[in-house]
């Protein structure tokens, strides 16, 4: 039962959308700008930098103060309240309840969960950001990045040895991020992926 209460606070805390909130500080709705995803790419491409930094943080940090509420309601659950926390604001992001559930990809929130990860095994840190880093540096796609880092994330917290009951929904949570990422995978397979770069800001 504690997990579907920690998977509740945490999908109420995602659907903060930074995006969307920032959005509306430059009076642009970014689902009906650039891609129409809310996050940081988006945000980035359509708003400039500032904002886009904004939002991968606001994104990032949703996840660890879920993950750290969570923990402390439930102390002697913890880290398994946390992470269940964590999934939820990955599934409130992507589906925020009054944004017609349609959010973001979610993977700005993965991180977030992943640097909770960080205290148990900060190899995985490094790791995954790494492979992640290497595949835009390399390619030129955040898409690519994000693809190979959630296809890492469960790989990486089952050789750490975590929980199987983890290493199963986190393998969910990488389906979901490829399913979300569709669109890009098909651009990507027609050689009509755009290349990232950023709006130079006006602020």
């Amino acid at each position: 039962m504690f997990r579907l209460l920690c998977f509740v606070i945490g999908y109420f805390i995602g659907c903060l959308q930074t995006a969307y909130f920032i959005g509306k500080i430059y009076h642009t709705d970014l689902r009906k700008e650039g891609s129409g995803n809310l996050g940081f790419t988006n945000a980035a491409r359509v708003l400039g930098v500032k904002a886009g930094v904004i939002t991968i943080t606001g994104d990032i940090l949703k996840a660890v103060a879920a993950f750290a509420l969570c923990n402390v309601v439930f102390p002697e659950l913890a880290p398994t309240a946390g992470f269940y926390a964590c999934i939820g604001v990955v599934i409130g992001h992507d589906f925020p309840f009054y944004l017609h559930f349609k959010g973001g990809k979610g993977i700005a929130a993965t991180i977030g969960m992943m640097l909770c990860f960080g205290y148990l095994w900060p190899w995985i840190v490094v790791v995954d950001v790494a492979i992640g880093l290497a595949g835009v540096f390399l390619t030129g796609f955040i898409s690519v990045g994000s693809l190979l880092f959630s296809l890492v994330l469960p790989i990486s917290i089952a050789v750490a040895g975590a929980p199987v009951e983890w290493v199963a929904v986190v393998c969910c949570m990488s389906a979901l991020a490829f399913y979300q990422h569709r669109a890009n995978i098909v651009r990507l397979m027609q050689g009509k992926e755009n290349k990232f770069t950023f709006k130079k800001s006006n602020s």
